[in-house]
């Protein structure tokens, strides 16, 4: 059937619809970028220490299973498979989102260049990518957002080529990197979300006749399925996680001035100019009205996160598209007003704010001199949380300090524990950061795996304990003292002042008094 029954309508004159040769209109500098932000990140990532949530993607990819409490599997199972074959150092730990960013950055190119991006302007769409500090904290960090530009790009990557090419079998690959998507984080389900809306809202909306987005969401659903029944058969763990988070009131609610406003710092104060023009452009010109269902995109994937209070790195994903085009039009617009002196001051410029702004989220500075740099900025870094604001440093620095000093800690109680009771001591930790690093840096003290009712380990169980005999960390003694005979406060972790968790108690608790550790434990379940 013809398109205008059921495709793309047809697109304006100047759309070039051939496919390009790769390394044509300047993915040659693209490539070289992407390599840049490579070395960077391979350079400076081992700077400080392991990160408190890759402690948790680490640990549950020895535990294989479709799902965990706080996240799909895919995260997980990729970073098992990277430590088992490049090893644990944090360089290794950190290869994989060092990777995700640099394919992002050369993703992002080709979409500048699909969208009719000459070769400033795709050049110029990786630059913007390659400085945002949503990025570079992407590829500094193993965490389960590492991968989401990657995919959000891809799926709209797929998007375009269908509009653009009047091709709907790219539907099909939409929804199949949607589904991968969907493994790695739930929220790629908003872009999903706002893409149908937007198509529903232009006259794209003639694409629901045809089979393959429909084929699309189908593959969608069935690679995402494994996840959704793991979600089903466990009582949907991840919705109750997130309910308690909001009845807790853990997270700070922003206001919707203060997510737009924290969306400019998170992808750069001077990068707004492009994203704000690509928004814009695309939902009021002419020449972009064929995209106009990304436009509209934008604008239902801030309101939902907004109206769900969602933390402003939410839809940090989302940006290289309206960076491209945004960089399309200024490229286009220096064309007009024949000043070719401005592409490389602007270039320029964006390089220079971003290196002043990359120590933020990009290990570059001894830690003492991020402090001095930090009361120096003319803005204080927000915090996403509410107990992150007694941290010296910004969660992202702080959570990489202290746990070495907790290990060591607890391993000066095991220490304590007679070899004979050892095989029937376990040790309890309060949260998935203090389990995480009992569990990755423990064997060098000798200590077993943890116990803890906190996320994913408490769905592992007391691992055969039976509570007689526990080191317990970071709790307090009156409660212990309801729960076994004898109680020993037996010391605190060495302090490290730059540390989110700071000098915890250690108890080593005897004698269980309700029978086995069993019975006890849907009680220590901890989901928040």
């Amino acid at each position: 059937m013809s398109s205008s029954v059921i495709g793309s309508p047809s697109l304006p004159p100047q759309v070039d619809t051939k496919k390009l040769p790769f390394w044509q209109n300047g993915m040659s500098a693209v490539v070289g970028i992407a390599a840049a932000s490579f070395a960077l990140h391979m350079f400076f990532n081992n700077r400080y220490g392991y990160f408190r949530d890759e402690f948790d993607y680490i640990i549950c990819g020895r535990h294989l299973a479709w799902g965990y409490v706080d996240q799909p599997p895919l995260v997980p199972v990729l970073s098992r498979i990277f430590l088992a074959i490049f090893g644990d150092s944090l360089r290794a730990v950190r290869l994989m989102p060092v990777l995700a960013i640099s394919l992002t950055i050369i993703l992002s190119g080709m979409i500048a260049r699909e969208l009719g991006g000459k070769r400033f302007a795709v050049v110029l769409t990786t630059i913007a990518v390659l400085i945002s500090p949503i990025y570079l904290s992407n590829a500094s960090l193993l965490t389960s957002n590492c991968l989401e530009p990657l995919l959000w790009m891809g799926c709209v990557y797929f998007a375009i080529l269908a509009v653009k090419r009047d091709e709907p079998r790219y539907w099909l690959w939409f929804g199949v990197v949607a589904g991968i998507g969907l493994q790695e984080k739930y929220s790629i389900a908003v872009l999903g979300f706002g893409i149908i809306v937007g198509l529903l809202l232009t006259e794209h909306r003639r694409v629901f006749w045809n089979k393959w987005i429909w084929l699309g969401g189908a593959a969608a659903f069935l690679i995402f399925l494994p996840n959704l029944i793991w979600n089903i058969a466990n009582d949907w763990p991840f919705v109750q996680l997130m309910h308690n988070i909001k009845a807790n009131g853990r997270d700070i609610v922003l206001s919707p001035w203060q997510y737009f406003a924290q969306q400019i710092l998170i992808v750069h104060p001077l990068n707004a100019v492009l994203w704000i023009t690509g928004v814009v452009t695309l939902l009021l010109t002419p020449r972009f009205r064929p995209y106009r269902f990304l436009g509209w995109a934008y604008l239902i994937c801030i309101a939902v996160f907004v109206a769900l209070k969602g933390k402003a790195y939410y839809l940090g994903p989302i940006y290289p598209v309206y960076l491209a085009v945004g960089a399309v039009v200024i490229d286009d617009g220096i064309d007009r007003i024949r000043q070719g002196w401005l592409k490389p001051a602007f270039a320029l410029m964006l390089l220079v704010a971003g290196v002043l702004l990359a120590p933020i989220v990009v290990p570059v500075l001894p830690v003492d001199s991020f402090l001095a740099y930090m009361d120096k900025l003319p803005f204080k870094i927000p915090r996403s949380e509410r107990s992150h604001a007694r941290a010296a440093l910004p969660q992202h620095y702080a959570d990489q300090f202290g746990w070495n000093e907790v290990v060591a800690g607890v391993a000066g109680a095991w220490n304590r524990i007679p070899a004979e009771e050892r095989k029937d001591c376990g040790i309890f930790a309060e949260d998935y950061g203090q389990a995480g690093a009992i569990d990755f840096l423990g064997p060098r003290f000798g200590l077993p795996q943890s116990l803890s009712g906190h996320q994913t380990w408490w769905l592992w169980g007391p691992r055969g304990y039976s509570g007689n005999c526990m080191i317990i960390l970071d709790d307090d003694q009156e409660t212990l003292e309801q729960l076994w005979t004898h109680v020993e406060l037996v010391g605190r972790t060495p302090d490290n002042p730059y540390a989110l968790e700071r000098n915890l108690t250690i108890y080593i608790c005897r004698g269980f008094k309700h029978g086995t550790l069993v019975a006890l434990w849907p009680k220590l379940k901890k989901w928040s």
